[in-house]
């Protein structure tokens, strides 16, 4: 039977699309699905502010009655306008290992970005450098990360079928925490304290994050605006990103760097692992799925994911990431975490990888963007 493809529509149809991937991956003892309700906001205009700069199609297919596959088409009027781009994004390629399932929902993406005048298609990258980007070429017998995509060996087949190639590659480290901190960074970072006249600033009290978060992400926004493919966040998203995670994240793996005036310069952010907790609630906040999310971040859990280390553009060869890394180091080592995940840096990135130089670690994990003429 032929596959069909259906667009979606409707808030049912949403649901179905978001839950396909657990159904793909039922059985797989290495994937992670994304928190259910954060995703369905991810892809509804009213509560995603990135729609403001973004359109997209979601698709799935159907065969014998049965979904197998889905996708979603992006435009990223941001991305284009900033990088001189005439591209469609495309995210969340999930499929049975059948080509010809792959290539109809592939088609239809193309087919919108056609219509809309564009040249080229890329992905899987989603609305801003916040979302979920790069297919996974190596490490499916690595447990994913909460914020990562995972999917299929097969899935590689499928790209280069597809007419697809590289366009970057994002790698990941799993680092081991160390007994203690290394006597050398703690002299480093005194003495880069002392030099600048900087402060190391730890958050005690959400109420005072909450006060500064907007600041700090808007150094986030700066640090990064040199990296493949971001796009300026903007203040909606940056609110939008602060509701979301301050009220929960636990304080003791985030802190800032102050400059003398008391403006902050450096912001790294480590987020205990819910994957795992994921995992066992298959992506759902009910009911016992926000009982494991809470008890992830805030009891003991033996593993952090790096959500980002970011430094004023201007200072980030200064030895700054130094005074970030030693301080949120002794709080890992205090809590007893065992492993940080670092999550997907850019290959060519050698400035941010070399601040694991000094730490027992082991690339595990390449992820890829691919790109084709259309």
């Amino acid at each position: 039977m032929s596959v069909e493809i259906k667009e979606v529509l409707t808030k049912k149809d949403l649901l179905r699309w978001v839950r396909f991937p657990t159904a793909l991956y039922k059985g797989n003892k290495y994937f992670v699905p994304f928190l259910e309700p954060d995703e369905v906001d991810t892809f509804t205009k009213d509560k995603n502010p990135s729609y403001e700069f973004c359109e997209t199609k979601l698709f799935l297919a159907y065969k014998d009655g049965k979904i197998v596959g889905r996708i979603a088409g992006l435009i990223n009027h941001a991305y284009n306008k900033k990088w001189d781009k005439n591209a469609i994004r495309y995210t969340r390629f999930d499929f049975i290992d059948d080509y010809e399932v792959s290539k109809a929902l592939f088609d239809s993406v193309v087919a919108w970005g056609k219509e809309r005048g564009y040249t080229e298609i890329v992905g899987p990258v989603g609305f801003t450098d916040m979302d979920h980007e790069g297919m996974l070429i190596e490490g499916f017998e690595e447990l994913n990360l909460s914020i990562t995509f995972y999917n299929y060996p097969y899935y590689i087949d499928h790209m280069e079928r597809l007419g697809l190639s590289k366009d970057v590659d994002w790698i990941e480290y799993r680092i081991s925490v160390p007994d203690k901190v290394d006597e050398q960074i703690e002299r480093i970072s005194d003495m880069i304290l002392k030099k600048g006249n900087y402060k190391i600033v730890t958050y005690n009290d959400r109420k005072v994050l909450f006060k500064e978060a907007y600041e700090a992400f808007s150094l986030v926004d700066r640090a990064y605006s040199k990296l493949h493919g971001t796009v300026p966040l903007t203040d909606k998203v940056i609110e939008n990103v602060i509701n979301s995670n301050v009220p929960i994240i636990n304080l003791d793996y985030i802190c800032s760097v102050k400059d003398s005036e008391g403006k902050i310069v450096a912001f790294g952010v480590m987020v205990p692992s819910t994957a795992k907790a994921l995992k066992k609630s298959n992506g759902r906040l009910f009911p016992l799925g926000i009982v494991r999310m809470l008890k992830a971040l805030n009891g003991k859990n033996d593993t952090l994911e790096m959500y980002f280390v970011a430094v004023e553009p201007q200072l980030q060869n200064q030895g700054i990431p130094a005074l970030l890394i030693c301080a949120l180091l002794k709080n890992l080592i205090k809590n007893g975490v065992k492993y940080c995940e670092t999550g997907p840096m850019l290959e060519s990135n050698t400035a941010v990888q070399s601040l694991w130089r000094r730490y027992d670690k082991v690339q595990h994990k390449r992820r890829r963007c691919y790109i084709k003429s259309i």
